[in-house]
Order: C-alpha cells, then sequence, then structure tokens
C-alpha cells in the first residue's frame, strides 16, 4: 500500500489556553524537504513534553479523510479548510484507524517509522475548535489519528510517498486498540488488555494503562 503525503506541517509552541497554557497545536503546511529525526521533524515543537512528543509520539498522523465527517457535525469550519485542524504533522488520504495498524512500518519520504500508539484527544482540540465536545466525539467515533516513532531518520516533503514496509500486527488496527484502551472496550476483552500490556510495538504510556485496566 503507497499513499501520497498532501501535507507535511509543523508549529512552535506559543500561548493557547484562556490560563497562558502553551500549545504547538497550530501546524501549518511546509514546503521543501525536511529532516525526519528520532523526536520529529525539523522546525516542529511539543510545548508539553511530560504528555506529548518523545520517540513513541515523534510524529502525529490524521487522516484528511475525517475532513469530511467533521465539517458534517461542526459546519463550514474555517479551520477543516486546510490540513492541519487536528494538530497533525503529515496528512493523507486513504488511510483510516481501520486499516492502519500497530506496529505498521512505513517509509515516510526517506524515513522509516512505525506506529505506536493511536492519538488520545484532549481539552486543547476542543479549545482549538471553539467546542468543548470535539475531544468526546474524537473517542466515541474512533477518529483518533496516531503517532509514529522513527525507526530510521530521513527527510519528507509534501508530494512524497508513505508506503508500507511491513505489517507484524494485523489484528491490532489502530481503531481496535484505541477502542479497548481510551474508549472503554477493554473492561469487556481482558486476555487482550493483556496481549497489549506486553507487545513492545505498543508505546509503553499505552502498555501501562492496559496493564492498569486489567481487572482485580
Amino acid at each position: 500500500m503507497t499513499f501520497r503525503i498532501d501535507a507535511v506541517l509543523t508549529g512552535k509552541a506559543r500561548r493557547f489556553g484562556a490560563k497562558g497554557e502553551a500549545s504547538a497545536i497550530a501546524k501549518t503546511p511546509v514546503a521543501g524537504a525536511l529532516h525526519v529525526g528520532f523526536l520529529g521533524i525539523a522546525g516542529d515543537e511539543q510545548a508539553d513534553l511530560m504528555v506529548h512528543g518523545g520517540p513513541d509520539k515523534a510524529i502525529h498522523h490524521y487522516p484528511r479523510d475525517h475532513y469530511d465527517w467533521w465539517r458534517g457535525t461542526l459546519g463550514d469550519h474555517a479551520l477543516l479548510a486546510a490540513p492541519g485542524a487536528f494538530g497533525e504533522n503529515i496528512s493523507t488520504a486513504g488511510l483510516v484507524e481501520s486499516e492502519a495498524c500497530l506496529g505498521d512500518r512505513y517509509r515516510l519520504g526517506s524515513a522509516l517509522v512505525e506506529i505506536s500508539q493511536g492519538r488520545q484527544p484532549c481539552w486543547k482540540l476542543g479549545h482549538r475548535f471553539g467546542v468543548a465536545s470535539v475531544p468526546a466525539t474524537v473517542v466515541s467515533t474512533r477518529r483518533s489519528g496516531w503517532y509514529y516513532r522513527v525507526i530510521e531518520e530521513g527527510s519528507v516533503a509534501a508530494g512524497d510517498a508513505l508506503a508500507l514496509v511491513e505489517r507484524p500486527l494485523p489484528d491490532w488496527s489502530v481503531e481496535r486498540v484505541f477502542t479497548l484502551l481510551i474508549g472503554g472496550g477493554g473492561k469487556r476483552e481482558p486476555a487482550a488488555l493483556r496481549t497489549l500490556a506486553t507487545t513492545e510495538a505498543l508505546a509503553k504510556t499505552w502498555r501501562v494503562r492496559a496493564e492498569k485496566l486489567l481487572p482485580g
């Protein structure tokens, strides 16, 4: 499977919240090739490194496929006119959470990346859209996007290919993992939680979450 990268986006941390909180969620498309390092794309920032960024959340990918659905839900919101509404670094069409899988390795331009977890939404998405319910809607609809860790550094530009190289865990779609760990589905599938708790492709924080969700 190969997809075209519609946009590569970066952003700088700036004042965002009503209490002065900083965020780099406002990302804009960049022309030309950018270096892809183990901590993300050159020129990109994360404001709160306790919950954003790091090796397991180096790059955020959000499917452009969902934008039409969001327009139907939120109306003709200005943020939905171009990629970047959800703070994503990578925008493509054709690959969504039900098809992308944990542990998938993709050639992103010349870099090699691996899906590490879904994106758990926080209040900042609601604040960005001016609609407090957006994070809850992301959870209920599983339109989460996902994160990559970087396996091999390289470069990427809009127009490059995102090409699947390896799929070692075809039973663990991003949607399924998100449903189990964030959407409440794990209560009904303790065996799946036990598996996820020991699956090294899953980001460490989500492995810990899987273990904590186990009954008893």
